[in-house]
């Protein structure tokens, strides 16, 4: 704390004790005033974080980070004034002619039956041949129909040897092999189920009582086990040989979020993680993205999943990440540059209010 001096004191003090006190004071409020900015800058990004837009988009900036006056890079005088009608808005803005027919050109066509008219309805109308066919007028409507099933019925031809070496040795036709042994499950089928189950987010007892609307009795847990039996026999593989695809690129991303799975919660509040690894942004050829549920979000998990991956690791702050590029000698953690944008983006935004005051 600083030393006070009572008016009895300051009197008695010389010349050179009055300046060195003066100095010390002056040195004392560059200090205060310092410490005055700092508190400042952080209550204005507090309040920005608080009530400002979240973004760190910036716009021009003065003084050192500009380097051009917008009005003067834009203006070009050859540029003519625009006129009325390109300034207001249109009164009826008309559909692209062909726009329909563009938007239905991927689909199937069914051309109908004409609608026609009988020659005495025309003899009726304009009299007795007064009157020539022009050409027809079409028009397109798209219909939808709902949900079709039909069941397939596979014939298989069996053989059965009479005489020589394979007598009484059955031979049958090359059939498909079944998604699933003995069931009557197909890849359409399925690919339906997992569609509206994962891509439409619904319920697989929703998805029962759609069937059963359309007369077709498959359970919710028969559906179950379809996806679970799949899963284990189909998609694992598949994502094993994403995984080896994904640890042999140079940059890699990898994020976590909290979820909550009843089956797997010990309370209502427990947490569960979704680990999401993806390529990266410029991997655009064959662009990898796994999903891999875990109970918990430990350091072990990444590094399991990393463990023989040689390359650089872009990932927010947790201290997981940061475990992970100490425990493996050729990951590298890069952390995440979009967080470290904010905080340029939190300084710059600080220093051009600073310097508006100045």
């Amino acid at each position: 704390m600083a030393q006070k001096h009572t008016l009895e004191e300051l009197n008695n003090c010389s010349r050179e004790e009055l300046i060195t006190i003066v100095l010390m004071m002056q040195g004392q409020l560059d200090t205060l005033n310092d410490n005055i900015e700092k508190l400042i800058e952080q209550v204005r990004i507090a309040n920005n974080y608080r009530f400002g837009k979240h973004t760190e988009t910036l716009k021009s900036i003065e003084g050192q980070l500009s380097f051009f006056d917008e009005a003067e890079a834009a203006c070009d005088e050859p540029f003519g004034e625009p006129s009325a009608e390109e300034v207001l808005p249109a009164k009826h803005r008309a559909k692209k002619k062909g726009q329909r027919d563009l938007d239905l050109k991927d689909f199937p066509e069914e051309i109908l039956p004409p609608y026609s008219v009988s020659e005495e309805q025309l003899d009726a109308f304009y009299g007795k041949g007064n009157w020539r066919r022009m050409p027809d007028e079409t028009y397109k409507r798209l219909r939808h129909e709902p949900e079709s099933w039909t069941v397939e019925i596979h014939t298989v031809e069996v053989y059965v040897g009479t005489d020589g070496d394979h007598q009484d040795e059955f031979l049958r036709g090359n059939r498909p092999k079944d998604l699933l042994r003995n069931s009557i499950v197909t890849s359409s089928l399925l690919a339906s189920i997992l569609n509206v189950k994962y891509v439409n987010s619904s319920a697989l007892h929703r998805i029962e009582q759609e069937f059963q609307r359309n007369g077709v009795n498959i359970s919710r847990q028969t559906m179950s086990n379809w996806i679970v039996k799949c899963s284990q026999m189909y998609f694992t593989p598949f994502v094993e040989r994403m995984k080896q695809e994904l640890l042999s690129l140079h940059v890699t991303q990898s994020d976590e979020t909290p979820t909550q799975v009843i089956a797997d919660s010990d309370h209502p509040n427990s947490k569960c993680y979704m680990w999401v690894h993806r390529s990266g942004e410029f991997y655009t050829r064959r662009p990898i993205v796994i999903y891999e549920y875990q109970k918990g979000r430990d350091h072990q998990k990444p590094l399991d999943f990393y463990k023989d991956y040689k390359g650089i690791l872009v990932t927010d702050s947790l201290q997981q990440y940061h475990l992970v590029d100490k425990k493996l000698a050729y990951v590298t953690n890069a952390n995440c540059w979009a967080h470290a944008r904010r905080d340029f983006a939190d300084a710059v935004k600080a220093a051009e209010k600073k310097s508006h005051r100045l």
